[in-house]
């Protein structure tokens, strides 16, 4: 397979920000969500068969981390392991941008 470029249009969902790219369908062996939420949205609790990563870009997070409660701000990074219960909020006044990094080809999630 060739390298080639995912444009940010192809992963989008719905009408935001937010994109979604499948490790899968590019030959690459993660997979990973492009978060960019107002204030007060977020993930649901959730959980996943692997690790997940978050690396934030920009703004604050208010996260679920199992029984754990943290504050992630701008360049913070944060690591969840497998089948463990986890979601977060945009807990700022501005934009929420992070990536949330799944250590799978294809993203497994169980709400």
């Amino acid at each position: 397979m060739s390298a080639h470029i995912v444009t940010a249009e192809e992963l989008r969902i719905g009408t935001r920000g937010t994109r979604r790219f499948e490790g899968r369908e590019h030959g690459a062996a993660i997979s990973y969500f492009f978060v960019d939420n107002r204030p007060g949205e977020g993930a649901e609790r959730h959980w996943h068969p692997y690790h997940e990563t978050w690396l934030v870009i920009e703004g604050t997070a208010r996260a679920t981390i199992g029984d754990e409660e943290l504050e992630l701000h701008d360049g913070d990074t944060a690591t969840v392991p497998p089948n463990t219960w986890h979601g977060f909020v945009n807990a700022g006044p501005g934009r929420l941008r992070l990536i949330g990094i799944h250590a799978s080809d294809t993203i497994v999630q169980t709400s």
